[in-house]
């Protein structure tokens, strides 16, 4: 017994022609011979859905459908008057073209005379100092690709010879296969999609047309590039298929974690230790920045922990413009450590002369908490 052809798009008997469509699109990627290769139960589901699509999408098949289900198309029913034959392929064609173009490697559009391929585009990863993005560096780098032989120019022909135009897709490296009502067309297994054969490949590419060699190219990064960004160099991919254009190079920049400093966007973010006197009392200290030189920082009387000082335009530069972004340096507030006894009993001493003036932070700190606890108990 036939399956219905709305379980089998698994849509409702009211599913408008946008619907059934993306239903359709859904089911015949999952399903495509392509994709499931030597997959007989796939290859039955794919054939079903296009039978179930094609009918559907007519109004008058569907119609008929409604009224009478598959009867309408079997022997003796209503199928003549509905074109059940090749009269229903061309429209499949058009659908097959439409979703599968792109899965099958951009169909017709992507190839050019005499199976000229464009390149794949390559990636290279590169890691760089938060120096080098600070300066901009001009660097060499090593890339094994593929290029174009130069014994026999690309065309994978030995020299003196030429490729063949295929006799089995006579060139346009696409062949159809009926079924029913409709024709898939899929890549060319004679000549692999490229139109053309070769009987007397080349030599040294072995009639591949394109050689794997290391090449050196040079990349420039500019001053304030940021981590992930990405480089593009046009045509130096790998070498075209028979003679078509190169691919690109993408260079993916990273920034390694830098031992002072952090960035964030165009600012520099630099936490010091200083010692508890040194906030008390007040003091200077320098700081080396990433241009090499030093700029001072003065640390006034009191200064609290997280405290942060802006040093304007010691940051880092922004790309392709003449600003620059800040330094920010955070005081963290070391605590004494390993105490002798004489300056223990300093402390001691400071600590019992000291007033709430000296610590007014935690001292508001606990009696706003006390008034708040008492508040509750009321």
């Amino acid at each position: 017994m036939k399956r219905d052809l709305y379980e089998t798009l698994g849509v409702a008997k009211t599913a408008d022609e946008k619907e059934l469509k993306s239903a359709f699109r859904k089911l015949a990627m999952k399903y495509h011979p392509d994709k499931n290769p030597g997959d007989a139960a796939s290859e039955k589901t794919f054939k079903e859905i296009n039978e179930a699509y094609e009918t559907l999408k007519d109004p008058q098949k569907r119609a008929a459908y409604d009224r009478y289900g598959h009867a309408a198309f079997e022997q003796g029913g209503m199928g003549n008057g509905f074109g059940g034959g090749a009269g229903g392929a061309g429209g499949f064609s058009d659908i097959f073209e439409d979703i599968f173009g792109e899965m099958m490697g951009g169909g017709r559009q992507r190839r050019s005379s005499g199976g000229r391929e464009r390149g794949a585009d390559l990636r290279y990863n590169m890691e760089i100092s938060l120096e080098e993005a600070y300066s901009g560096k001009t660097a060499q780098i090593r890339v094994p690709t593929s290029i174009t032989c130069d014994v026999c120019t690309g065309s994978g022909a030995k020299p003196g010879t030429s490729p063949k135009t295929c006799g089995t897709c006579q060139g346009s490296g696409r062949v159809r296969a009926a079924q029913g009502f409709f024709s898939i067309e899929r890549t060319c297994p004679t000549c692999g999609g490229r139109g053309q054969t070769i009987t007397d490949p080349c030599t040294k590419c072995h009639g591949h047309g394109r050689v794997t060699e290391e090449r050196t190219l040079s990349v420039n990064i500019p001053a304030g590039i940021e981590d992930g960004t990405r480089i593009r160099l046009s045509g130096e991919g790998e070498a075209g298929v028979r003679g078509g254009p190169a691919g690109d190079l993408y260079i993916f920049l990273s920034v390694k974690p830098h031992e002072f400093y952090q960035r964030d966007g165009a600012d520099l973010y630099c936490s010091v230790p200083i010692s508890m006197t040194t906030a008390a009392l007040g003091g200077k200290f320098d700081v080396t920045t990433l241009d090499g030189t030093k700029s001072r920082v003065t640390v006034p009387e009191g200064t609290q922990a997280g405290k942060q000082f802006r040093l304007k335009g010691k940051g880092m530069p922004v790309l392709r413009s003449s600003q620059t972004g800040d330094l920010y340096i955070q005081m963290q507030i070391e605590t004494p450590q390993k105490l002798t006894k004489r300056q223990r009993e300093l402390l001691q001493e400071f600590e019992q002369i000291s007033s709430k003036d000296n610590n007014p932070e935690s001292a508001g700190f606990f009696a706003r908490m006390k008034d708040f606890f008492d508040t509750l108990s009321d």
